[in-house]
């Protein structure tokens, strides 16, 4: 299946043969502090700029069937954040993986984010859209 949106995410999820438990690392576009006049032009049109990880929380996809949910209890945190990378974990004999399973994967995306290497995750910006971003 071909994602285009979070709803392809949440029903490719569904259809696993096994439960998937859904790791989402919201993140912050930042301006280096050494950054040259043209990334601080690119970063004004909101071209550029680093990631920077901000939160991160995981999720069975039930908890969070529209993208608009994942935005709600963002908000509530008050940590604000442009983009959040999401990855997946797959359960075990029909049981999907727990949070606490989940703190080391999310750790290693928190890692890879900081590193640039972010082609195995899925991005969508505040606005719900899928983005591709080019480390």
């Amino acid at each position: 299946m071909i994602i285009e949106s979070y709803s392809d995410l949440i029903t490719a999820a569904g259809q696993q043969p096994e439960p998937q438990r859904l790791l989402f690392v919201l993140a912050r576009a930042e301006l280096p502090e050494d950054a040259t006049q043209s990334q601080k032009s690119r970063f004004a049109e909101r071209s550029g700029g680093a990631l920077e990880p901000v939160l991160c929380v995981d999720k069975l996809p039930e908890e969070v069937p529209e993208f608009e949910v994942l935005l709600e209890e963002s908000k509530r945190t008050g940590v604000d954040w442009d983009i959040v990378f999401i990855a997946s974990m797959e359960g075990r004999a029909g049981h999907p993986p727990s949070s606490d399973e989940a703190e080391q994967p999310l750790t290693l995306m928190v890692n890879k984010i900081k590193a640039g290497s972010i082609a195995d995750f899925i991005t969508i910006n505040r606005d719900g859209d899928l983005i591709h971003l080019f480390a």
